[in-house]
């Protein structure tokens, strides 16, 4: 079993973050940098963060999701509504080089939390908003939430248009995490230019226009060009076939790509004479008949089983693979052999399974350095780095802006 490393110093060792967020998508940007090395400070309010509520879960609080999103963090407990609360916020954004939020803009003036409140106190501070919609467009301040911005960036829609079935959402947190991927890229980039200039900066990271960048660059096709030069969409991802091949006892995955893909397997299937045919004779013309292409790959995979096929197409040199459930991702034998699965033993959660930080780095390697906290687990530890005594941590938890679990002490 993998134990938490004692000491980390990934590439990001020396920066820290004041994580402001919750749910999924700015957990997970921190998750992401928290794992290469940032010291991640996790500010939850009296609640705490609501992923702590999703189970399974072996306690109250601590859900499988919010433990994986929140490992590598210390959690501290600020009710932000109180003065003495948003204050010794105010105290540890001094000393953190980016401070991460998910509410609105005007929430956080409201909080007394504004860039211009937080910069007062650390101009070298990069202030981070990672929210529904630009503040630029009439959309400001709508509620966002992962199936709204599926929907309304049109992947919904693609779906059904491209099995002819009902709009569906993916199912996985795609916006919530293909985003926040942004919004971890926005803060390394914003605190390279901090620490390059002396001087930070506001930055924001729209869910709705993030997940419009991703899906219109498959698919604005032909809308690309002015006038038009046709209809919207990529054809090859919409065909109705392109999904795994049902074979005679199953299905199996295959991507039949370049034209070396194809003369190899119109020669294996004992139809060389395909790649003359002028709908299949090279990737444009596969292109413009890409329903034609996987209709008829569509027929010929019914013809052997799964067995069979892996192996042809492996001596073929043709891209295949096995269709998993998530079941099976978990047994994958390399995922175990690099691994990724990582078997830990939480404090207090017991026997877990958690992805391992992804990449290797040969001279700051990455590592979980610490679990996914429990709720105020940190508090008194934080806010003594900020430079109070226990006389002024006792009367945050006094006035009820704070509590510190770590001695079963100023539950809220």
């Amino acid at each position: 079993m993998t134990q938490l490393a004692s000491t980390g110093h990934g590439p990001l060792a020396g920066i820290r973050i004041l994580d402001l967020s919750s749910v999924v998508m700015g957990p997970y940007a921190t998750q992401v940098l928290g794992d290469l090395g940032a010291d991640i400070i996790k500010v939850e309010s009296p609640d705490g963060d609501n992923m702590r509520a999703v189970g399974p879960m072996r306690h109250p609080g601590m859900g499988h999701l919010y433990l994986h999103l929140n490992r590598n963090k210390r959690s501290i407990v600020l009710d932000l509504k109180n003065e003495a609360g948003r204050e010794a916020c105010l105290r540890l954004a001094q000393s953190c080089d980016v401070l991460l939020y998910n509410i609105r803009p005007q929430a956080m003036a409201r909080l007394g939390l504004s860039y211009e409140a937080v910069r007062a106190r650390n101009p070298r501070l990069v202030y981070v908003g990672a929210y529904g919609f630009s503040e630029a467009g009439p959309y400001a301040g709508r509620p966002a939430y992962d199936d709204l911005i599926q929907g309304q960036t049109g992947i919904a829609h693609l779906i059904q248009q491209q099995s002819g079935d009902v709009p569906r959402y993916a199912p996985l947190t795609l916006a919530d995490r293909a985003v926040g991927l942004h919004v971890a890229i926005a803060m390394v980039s914003a605190v390279l230019h901090a620490r390059q200039r002396g001087e930070g900066q506001s930055v924001e990271i729209p869910m709705f226009e993030g997940m419009a960048h991703l899906v219109l660059g498959d698919h604005l096709g032909g809308a690309t060009f002015e006038p038009p030069l046709g209809s919207t969409g990529y054809a090859r991802l919409l065909a109705a076939h392109r999904r795994p091949y049902a074979t005679s006892d199953g299905y199996i995955c295959l991507l039949i790509y370049n034209d070396k893909h194809w003369r190899s397997f119109f020669k294996l299937i004992g139809r060389p004479e395909l790649a003359q045919d002028p709908r299949f004779c090279n990737h444009t013309a596969r292109a413009q008949h890409i329903d034609e292409a996987y209709a008829f790959l569509a027929e010929v995979m019914r013809t052997r089983s799964s067995a069979e096929w892996l192996a042809d197409l492996a001596q073929a040199d043709i891209p295949s693979a096995r269709l998993y459930s998530v079941d099976d991702l978990i047994e994958d034998p390399h995922l175990r052999a690099t691994g990724f699965i990582c078997e830990q033993q939480h404090p207090s959660e017991g026997h877990l399974r958690t992805p391992a930080p992804l990449g290797r780095y040969t001279g700051t390697p990455t590592s979980i350095r610490r679990p996914a906290p429990r709720l105020g687990e940190h508090s008194r530890e934080i806010l003594r780095e900020a430079g109070c005594t226990d006389a002024e941590i006792d009367a945050l938890i006094a006035a009820r802006a704070t509590a510190d679990i770590s001695l079963n002490k100023g539950s809220i």
